[in-house]
């Protein structure tokens, strides 16, 4: 037995270290969780006491066992090193549509018990539960995707900063976050959402992160409307975990070359009034060791920033807000969430980030403002989770 910060001098093999993970790490994600996914609707739906006739059972086996086999492969297609687009459409549609399923099959199943408990026989009780369970689910496909597509709700919010000099009082920040441009051609969207900003009149133009999925080439198109949008005091972005994946550095160049000022661990300095405001960005966790910066240093950003001035963070993630009260942050503002997207994920979106939507207050001074979002990843759905286009109002108390 060795101690802490001491060797085994032996060289067998079985003293080595033990490289990768347990045995079977990966059972749970590759095999166990898409077998729930897909048989837990099958047996709620088509197996599970219905007596349906045969032909329904059987195609409802081989649809099952064709998503099951296909979802992985349009997966990997769609979102691997070749980036197919039409295959990351079809497997991000049957991701989504396939965990409602799954959803709604879990509370068929408490149905199913209630049923039981109250003398209902088979198969005409679990007929019911197969009806409300397939009903329930189009309903929510149909108004997931209604939500996902739409533009998205002007929310406004007043935000009181005791720093906030009287000369910006009522200045008006529009934020748009996680667009994510991706896969499913948006153009169209994108042009409807920037009408809805430019007449929202922003001094302040932000975009918290998550712009696009795929390279600059591949989504310039997509992002230009939005792109090309103007603010009186400027318009300024970051990037967030999903611009690492395609290399952030293109879509910092691809923002700055459409006026906007990305902020990658650095301040600007805004003025109304004779008064001024810093705002500054920090990088995602996710670029931790990649090319663009290394990862977040807020203290970086707010190097040789006036500790007396009022400061705006953008940082894309709510749990970044530690560092922000640390450093006696103003407002942060954050994406990321997307506010759980399709419930119930909000479960452990929140648990993750600390934070899921709206207005909230950390340390004696911060106020973080979590959007959920101006698009969707993946899935084209939202549940219980609608998009949005913020305006946070900005008031001196002081």
């Amino acid at each position: 037995m060795t101690t802490a910060g001491e060797t085994n001098a032996t060289d067998e093999p079985a003293a080595r270290p033990r490289r990768g993970g347990p045995p079977g790490g990966l059972l749970v994600p590759l095999v166990v969780v898409p077998l729930l996914l897909f048989g837990v609707p099958l047996w709620t739906v088509v197996l599970g006491g219905q007596s349906w006739p045969a032909w329904v059972v059987v195609a409802g086996v081989v649809l099952a066992v064709l998503a099951l086999a296909g979802l992985p492969v349009l997966m990997a297609v769609g979102h691997g090193r070749r980036h197919v687009d039409a295959a990351a459409r079809v497997g991000d549609t049957l991701l989504g549509v396939a965990w409602l399923l799954f959803t709604c099959s879990v509370l068929g199943l408490l149905l199913e018990l209630v049923l039981l408990g109250i003398g209902v026989p088979d198969p005409l009780r679990s007929r019911v539960v197969a009806g409300v369970v397939v009903g329930g689910w189009l309903l929510l496909v149909a108004y997931g995707l209604t939500e996902a597509l739409r533009v998205p709700r002007v929310r406004t919010r007043e935000v009181a900063l005791e720093r906030l000099g009287p000369g910006l009082d009522g200045m008006r920040v529009v934020v748009l976050a996680d667009t994510h441009f991706g896969p499913l051609d948006r153009t169209r969207w994108s042009t409807r959402v920037a009408a809805v900003v430019a007449g929202l009149a922003p001094d302040l133009l932000v975009h918290a992160g998550d712009i696009a999925d795929g390279d600059v080439a591949d989504r310039a198109g997509q992002v230009r409307p939005v792109g090309e949008l103007q603010a009186t005091l400027g318009r300024f972005s970051i990037v967030g975990n999903h611009e690492h994946f395609s290399g952030a550095a293109q879509w910092v160049e691809h923002m700055r070359g459409l006026g906007w000022q990305p902020l990658v661990n650095e301040h600007r300095l805004v003025e109304r009034g004779g008064d001024r405001l810093v705002v500054a960005g920090i990088d995602d966790p996710t670029g931790t060791g990649r090319e663009l910066s290394g990862g977040p240093d807020l203290a970086g950003a707010l190097a040789g920033a006036d500790p007396d001035l009022p400061v705006l963070l953008l940082a894309h993630q709510p749990r970044q807000v530690r560092d922000a009260v640390a450093a006696g942050v103003d407002p942060q503002i954050s994406g990321h969430t997307h506010g759980g997207q399709i419930w119930p994920f909000h479960l452990i979106v929140r648990l993750e980030q600390g934070a899921l939507a709206g207005l909230s207050s950390h340390g004696p001074r911060t106020r973080l403002y979590t959007s959920r979002g101006s698009g969707f990843w993946g899935p084209p759905l939202r549940v219980f989770a609608p998009s949005e286009i913020t305006v946070l109002v900005l008031r001196a108390t002081g």
